[in-house]
C-alpha cells in the first residue's frame, strides 16, 4: 500500500519532461515585472509539446472528437518526432478549425453551451497554457480561487467565512454578470495580456485566432464570434481569470491594499516571523472614512463583503459601473443584490451562508443550497435505478461502485457546511424508501473490502449490503471545517512544491536521458509511458530491483504487439538489457542459466516466467543436460 501512495504523489508531468525549471523561471521573472517578448520558442519546443500531449491524454475529454472527428488516439500511434513536427507546423501558420458546439443540461433545467475544439487545437491550447500559466499566476490576486492550481471551492468558502467573522462584515454584495464567458471583449482581453507582460506579438495573434475560431452549431450552421471565450476550451479558464483579475485588484485597492498608502499615519507592526500585522493596520483604517470591503472570487462568481448596508449599496453601484465601463460586461440588475446574512441566506458555490446568534456571539449557519439538495437527490435516484437495471452480477458490481463514488463525492464536497448533517439527513430520508423498494435484497450485515469505505463508513449502523457489496449510507456524514489555502503552497517555487508532493525519488539524470532519447521506431504514446514507468518503478528494474542506468533501460511489452499487445501503460515494463535477453531467450534451459547468472530468486523467476508465457515462450526450466555452457555463453554474453 505504501508504494501505491508514493507512486501517485510522484506523477508530476512537468518534471517528466524537464520543464519545471523553465516554469519556475517564468513565474519568478513575472513576479519581478519583467516583460516577455519571445515566448513562442518556449511554447513550441519539443519538450513542451510532448508535455502537452501527456496532459491532454489524461483528461476525460481526450476521447471526445471535434468537428474533424479526431481523438487523442489519432496522435497516440504517431511517431514522437513526427508528432512534434506536426504541431510545430500548425503553430507556424495557425488557423484553428471550427469548434463543435454542444449543449449540456444545467441543474435548473436550462442548457449550457459547450465548445469542443478539434484535438489538434486542444493540444496547441495546452502548449500555450503551460507557458502562460506561471506568468499569469505571478500577477493574479491572492483571493481568486477558480481554475487555478492548488486552489479549491473549499478555500474560497473558508476565506469568505473567515473575513465575515474577523471583521464583523455581514453585508454581502452579489453582482451577477450576464453570460460572462460569452461576452468577454476580445480587444480588452488582449490589452490585459499585454499589461501582464505577455508581449510576443506572434503569440497574441494565435490567441486572437483561438478566440475568433468559427463555431459549428448543432443544426449545422457556422457562426463567427466577435466576443466571448468558448466554454470547453482549454485556454478559456485562464483567459477568464485574466479578464476579472483587474476587478480583483481594483476592489483590493479600495481597502486591503490601501494600508500601503496609510504608512505615513502609523508605524507598521510585525510578528515574530517578520509578517505584517494587518489586524493592527485595519484597526487604524477603520477610524477613517474608508469603506472596508473584501472580495473573494471563484471564476465569474464573486462576493464582496462590507460592514454596513450603506457601504454595500455604494460598492454595488461602483462595481456595476466599473464592469460596464472598464470590462464592457453586462450586469443582471434582477440578480444583483445586497444581502444581510444576519437575516437572509447568501448563496455561494452550492452553499447558502447565514449567521445566527449563539451564546451572545454570531456563529455561521451554512447549508447546501436548495438547488444542490434537489440535484443531489436526483443523481442518487438515477444511480439507484441504474443499479436496479443491472443485467449481470458483474455489471451490478460496477454500478454499485459508481453509486458509492457518487455519494463519496457529494460528501467530500459538502461536508464543509456546518449544517451538512441536516441536509444529508433530508436527502437520505427522501431517497431511502425508493432505495428499499428498487433494491430488494438489501442486508444489514456483510464485509467491507475497500479500505476507504471501511475507514470512513464502516462504523455506521446505516450500512447495507446488496449481493455482498456495501451500499454507502447517504445520511452518514461528518462536518469538517473548511481549510483556507496555505500561502506557502506554490507549484512554481521549489519550497512551495514541498508542501504539495515529495521529490520523485529517482535519478533525474536518467529521467532526462529517457526523455531526450526516445525510441525512434515507437509511437509518442509508447515513449511517454516509458518515462512514466521509470517513475512508477522508482527507477528500478521490474525483475531484479536494481537501479536502471543510462543506456541500460529496455521498455518491453508484456504482451507483444504480434499477439495483440498495446502501448498502454499497463502493458509495458522497464528492465535491464540482461533481463530482456533472458525474457527473449527461446531456449528455456538456457534462459534458466541466464537467470542464475542474474542471481534471481524463486519469486523473481516466477515473475519472469509470467512475462515469458505472456510473450508466447516456455517457462524457464533448470537444465541437467547443459553443464558446460562456456562456448554458447560466450557468444550470448
Amino acid at each position: 500500500m505504501r508504494q501505491k501512495v508514493r507512486k501517485r504523489t510522484a506523477l508530476r508531468n512537468a518534471e517528466y519532461y524537464d520543464q519545471q525549471e523553465l516554469f519556475d523561471s517564468l513565474y519568478s521573472r513575472s513576479k519581478n515585472n519583467e516583460v516577455f517578448g519571445h515566448l513562442m520558442d518556449d511554447i513550441t519546443n519539443p519538450e513542451n509539446i510532448k508535455l502537452a500531449y501527456r496532459n491532454i491524454k489524461r483528461n476525460n475529454g481526450s476521447e471526445t472528437a471535434g468537428t474533424d472527428g479526431m481523438t487523442i488516439a489519432y496522435f497516440s500511434n504517431m511517431g514522437e518526432k513526427q508528432f512534434v513536427e506536426f504541431i510545430q507546423k500548425r503553430f507556424a501558420n495557425y488557423h484553428p478549425k471550427a469548434v463543435r458546439r454542444v449543449e449540456i443540461p444545467k441543474p435548473n433545467g436550462k442548457m449550457r453551451p459547450l465548445g469542443i475544439p478539434c484535438m489538434t487545437d486542444r493540444i496547441i491550447q495546452q502548449c500555450v497554457l503551460q507557458v502562460l500559466e506561471p506568468i499569469c499566476e505571478a500577477k493574479f490576486y491572492e483571493h481568486s480561487y477558480g481554475f487555478r492550481p492548488n486552489r479549491s471551492a473549499e478555500n474560497a468558502v473558508a476565506y469568505l467565512e473567515n473575513r465575515m467573522f474577523i471583521g464583523n462584515l455581514y453585508y454581502v454584495v452579489d453582482v451577477d454578470i450576464k453570460g460572462f464567458f460569452d461576452n468577454v471583449n476580445h480587444k480588452k482581453l488582449l490589452r490585459q495580456l499585454w499589461t501582464l507582460g505577455i508581449r510576443d506579438t506572434k503569440l497574441l495573434q494565435i490567441i486572437k485566432a483561438m478566440l475568433k475560431a468559427p463555431i459549428r452549431l448543432p443544426d449545422g450552421m457556422t457562426v463567427f464570434p466577435e466576443k466571448g471565450t468558448p466554454q470547453g476550451g482549454i485556454l478559456s479558464p485562464l483567459l477568464a481569470n485574466v479578464v476579472l483579475n483587474e476587478l480583483d485588484w481594483w476592489v483590493a485597492s479600495q481597502w486591503e491594499l490601501f494600508s500601503d498608502h496609510m504608512k505615513r499615519h502609523y508605524k507598521p507592526k510585525f510578528n515574530a516571523k517578520g509578517v505584517r500585522d494587518l489586524s493592527y493596520e485595519y484597526s487604524v483604517m477603520r477610524k477613517t472614512n474608508l469603506k472596508e470591503m473584501h472580495i473573494v472570487r471563484y471564476a465569474d462568481d464573486f462576493k464582496i463583503i462590507c460592514a454596513t448596508r450603506t457601504d454595500a449599496e455604494r460598492v454595488m453601484t461602483a462595481v456595476k459601473d466599473w464592469l460596464r465601463t472598464r470590462l464592457k460586461l453586462e450586469v443582471s440588475e434582477e440578480k444583483s443584490k445586497v444581502t444581510n446574512v444576519k437575516r437572509h441566506y447568501s448563496e455561494f458555490l452550492g452553499f447558502k451562508i447565514k449567521v445566527r446568534k449563539k451564546a451572545g456571539k454570531w456563529v455561521d449557519q451554512v447549508h447546501m443550497c436548495d438547488k444542490a439538495v434537489n440535484n443531489a437527490e436526483k443523481k442518487i435516484r438515477e444511480a439507484v435505478r441504474f443499479i436496479q437495471d443491472s443485467g449481470t452480477d458483474k455489471e451490478q458490481f460496477r454500478r454499485i461502485a459508481a453509486y458509492n463514488s457518487l455519494v463519496i463525492g457529494l460528501h467530500n464536497y459538502y461536508r464543509i457546511a456546518s449544517c451538512v448533517c441536516l441536509d444529508f439527513e433530508k436527502i437520505g430520508y427522501d431517497t431511502g424508501s425508493m432505495k428499499k423498494i428498487r433494491l430488494r435484497g438489501l442486508k444489514r450485515e456483510g464485509q467491507i473490502y475497500n479500505s476507504y469505505i471501511a475507514q470512513n463508513y464502516g462504523s455506521s449502523k446505516q450500512m447495507r449490503w446488496l449481493n455482498g457489496e456495501p451500499i454507502i449510507p447517504v445520511s452518514y456524514i461528518q462536518y469538517r471545517r473548511p481549510n483556507r489555502k496555505k500561502l506557502s503552497i506554490n507549484k512554481y517555487i521549489p519550497e512551495g512544491r514541498q508542501e504539495i508532493h515529495k521529490k520523485l525519488g529517482v535519478d533525474m539524470g536518467v529521467m532526462v536521458w529517457l526523455m531526450r532519447h526516445p525510441i525512434a521506431r515507437e509511437s509518442v504514446e509508447f515513449n511517454d509511458n516509458r518515462i512514466s514507468l521509470f517513475s512508477g518503478q522508482f527507477g528500478r528494474c521490474a525483475i531484479t530491483g536494481e537501479y536502471l542506468a543510462r543506456g541500460d533501460v529496455v521498455c518491453r511489452r508484456k504482451v507483444p504487439r504480434r499477439n495483440g499487445g498495446t502501448n498502454e501503460y499497463s502493458n509495458l515494463i522497464l528492465v535491464t538489457q540482461a533481463v530482456d535477453d533472458m525474457l527473449n531467450e527461446k531456449d528455456a534451459e538456457f534462459a534458466w542459466e541466464l537467470s542464475r547468472r542474474l542471481k534471481l530468486d524463486d519469486n523473481k523467476r516466477k515473475k519472469a516466467n509470467c512475462l515469458r508465457v505472456a510473450a508466447g515462450l516456455s517457462p524457464m526450466i533448470q537444465g541437467e543436460k547443459r553443464n558446460n555452457l562456456t562456448n554458447v555463453g560466450a557468444l550470448r554474453d
